[in-house]
């Protein structure tokens, strides 16, 4: 006999495997009271429901219209902004191809989140399902009534993955400041928690070995302007450093608060890079150079992928690189060199 957990609330799997019947029947049975099922199947689940205590998913309760043109975009959790200009593109994108989309939360690892799109699915209310997050496919049965669509650019806890950890813009962001004569630099992370995080990190130290640099080392901090000023204030006076990569833009904005605390000039005297394109970071003084990640790009393409896996087509998706460096005031040459006096 299968054990389940005590603490997890029963799924529609569960109440399945107890009563010895496909999903699909217990969907059946759900959907339509039962109607046309064999009586002594509708006698097991019914039975498995009580004793489960089980309570028909809210998720798919809440979808009440039956009819077609409707899509769902599921997320492991809500608790961050962090997906809303994926979502933006998402929803607008299908919009425009005459879908009404409902945003769902899953809590639960990838294999509760599946077991609950699997009920989604075949409640028959939804044509195609986006997941932003990853699923547990090989354990679920098939999901027959809705096309799904799995664009993993986050885990459970709402951290980027996938392409959302591509730091191959580090690169280009030191070859350029190399250009400009700088051969000191340091790296200030995000959470180490985060793939992104440990991305660039290892892209720094990657690139800096590659180009024969000088790292004056790496600081592990958190998503914080503290965790950049605090890295200043530690940086000693002789430390030769005049580029620093900071892991996203409110890390760079604390560089340079704790640079111009300490009399240094951004970028006379250090040059900051961020991450990510914060809108404020265009109107700090002086202007962030950072990098600009199309999160709504991201959105458009997954949904192209489910509204042609709905309609059975293949998807008309738009081809350009997801992230951009946007140069701005806060890096220039290094200090002391002729284009410097120039400048």
């Amino acid at each position: 006999m299968t054990t389940r957990d005590p603490r997890r609330r029963p799924t529609i799997m569960d109440v399945a495997r107890l009563a010895g019947v496909s999903h699909q029947t217990v969907s059946r049975f759900l959907r339509d009271e039962g109607k046309g099922l064999k009586e002594s199947n509708r006698e097991r689940i019914d039975a498995a429901m009580r004793e489960l205590d089980y309570r028909p998913n809210l998720v798919a309760r809440s979808m009440r219209t039956r009819r077609t043109g409707r899509l769902a975009i599921v997320l492991p959790s809500l608790r961050t902004l962090g997906p809303a200009r994926m979502l933006i593109g998402a929803v607008e994108t299908a919009h425009a191809e005459g879908f009404v989309v409902e945003v769902v939360s899953l809590g639960g690892g990838a294999r509760a989140r599946t077991e609950r799109m699997s009920e989604l699915a075949d409640a028959g209310q939804v044509e195609g399902i986006l997941s932003l997050s990853p699923l547990d496919l090989d354990g679920a049965g098939p999901m027959n009534n809705a096309a799904v669509v799995v664009s993993a650019d986050y885990d459970d806890e709402m951290r980027g993955i996938g392409e959302l950890a591509d730091a191959s813009p580090v690169v280009e962001l030191i070859e350029r400041l190399a250009d400009q004569g700088h051969r000191r630099f340091l790296h200030v992370t995000g959470d180490l928690g985060f793939a992104s995080a440990r991305g660039r990190r290892k892209t720094y130290e990657d690139t800096i070995a590659k180009l024969g640099l000088e790292s004056f080392g790496v600081i592990e901090g958190t998503w914080s302007a503290e965790a950049g000023s605090a890295a200043i204030r530690a940086l000693p006076e002789d430390s030769g450093v005049t580029a620093i990569i900071a892991g996203s833009d409110v890390i760079a904005a604390g560089v340079c608060r704790g640079a111009k605390e300490r009399g240094w000039r951004v970028p006379e005297d250090l040059s900051v890079t961020g991450w990510d394109d914060n809108p404020v970071g265009a109107h700090l003084s002086p202007s962030l150079t950072t990098v600009d990640v199309d999160l709504v790009l991201l959105g458009e393409n997954a949904m192209r992928r489910l509204v042609a896996a709905v309609r059975d087509t293949t998807p008309q998706l738009t081809e350009r690189p997801l992230n951009r460096i946007i140069w701005r005031e806060s890096t220039g040459p290094v200090p002391g060199s002729v284009r410097h006096a120039q400048g």
